[in-house]
């Protein structure tokens, strides 16, 4: 592919932010390179803090943008300009993740196409891992299994996870979770016990990029792990998961810690367990419950609790608690 003409159609299709616009030099180095990582870095934090933000989507479109503009005013060499292509496309992945987290499901779609491309040119496994293996949650998420393993199967062939098992980690780890919805529960057990096997023999202190270091760990494999169980109806066995999860979540994850409790509020009533369930649902703070996913899940849970146990005081308890509070009930 022609990458003027492709960095002119990604151009073209980006939305301005309100971010400073990079200076560009006659030559471009490593210094700009790192300045976009910065940037990187930054995106991810507020992803951790917000999520599903359109105005993160916003942003990370715009900074690609700069990214690949910055190419058009200077010369540099083909490691700098392969590492900028890099940059480009993490920016693209970050707003295909605020759309997958927003449940702007087409939105997501079309920044992966992008993000796809982009890191092609790269050639860096490290940012296609991560772009792929977002398809594959989208595609779980949109409860299309068979797209999602086919997607999920791009990252887990990659060499990268051959070099590095926190790579192969994290790929059997989605596969759980996708092998859940297609109620295979052999695969699920043998994803997670991959999974788990790879996570122990990964060298902590190896240099891998940021958005891998700030989320995955044994936290979210407990986490992914519950999502699978979820889906299987092993209400027991999620509920163990959600509490291994909840007790070794960094405190940054704040969003993945209003989605785990909200698991666990499902797995207690799938169990019978009204009043922890509406106790747990309840703990979960206003501000993360507005989260596209967290409001979602809990209004799911509303009208299992509607469908559990009727017009009991519980169910009386959390419609009114939701309902002063602007959370999603029914």
């Amino acid at each position: 592919m022609n990458r003027r003409s492709f960095v002119t159609a990604v151009g073209g299709a980006a939305v301005s932010a309100t971010a400073p616009a990079l200076v560009a030099p006659h030559r471009i180095g490593m210094t700009d390179v790192v300045q976009l990582q910065t940037r990187f870095a930054g995106l991810i934090a507020s992803d951790h803090r917000h999520g599903g933000q359109e105005a993160i989507e916003t942003h990370a479109v715009a900074l690609a943008r700069e990214a690949l503009e910055l190419q058009q005013h200077g010369s540099a060499s083909q490691r700098v300009r392969d590492s900028i292509y890099a940059c480009a496309a993490g920016f693209m992945s970050s707003a295909m993740w605020a759309a997958i987290d927003g449940r702007r499901f087409q939105a997501a779609e079309d920044h992966h196409e992008r993000a796809a491309k982009l890191a092609l040119m790269s050639g860096d496994q490290t940012i296609q891992f991560r772009i792929w293996s977002h398809a594959g949650s989208l595609y779980r998420h949109m409860r299309r299994p068979a797209d999602a393993l086919a997607t999920n199967d791009v990252t887990r062939n990659l060499g990268l996870t051959r070099r590095d098992p926190l790579f192969a980690s994290l790929g059997h780890a989605r596969q759980a979770a996708i092998h859940g919805l297609t109620g295979d529960a052999n695969a699920v057990r043998r994803s997670i016990d991959r999974a788990q096997e790879s996570l122990d023999r990964a060298q902590p202190d190896r240099p891998r990029p940021v958005w891998l270091t700030t989320h995955y760990d044994q936290a979210e494999l407990d986490s992914l792990a519950l999502a699978a169980y979820l889906a299987l109806g092993r209400y027991e066995d999620a509920e163990a998961q959600a509490h291994r999860s909840l007790a070794l979540l960094r405190p940054h994850m704040r969003r993945s810690q209003a989605i785990t409790s909200a698991r666990l509020a499902r797995a207690q009533l799938g169990q019978g367990d009204v009043e922890p369930a509406v106790t747990t649902a309840m703990s979960i703070p206003r501000p993360l419950a507005a989260h596209p996913r967290v409001s979602g899940m809990l209004r799911g849970f509303g009208a299992t609790l509607s469908t559990v146990a009727g017009d009991s005081e519980h169910t009386r308890t959390w419609h009114q608690f939701a309902q002063d509070t602007g959370r999603i009930s029914a």
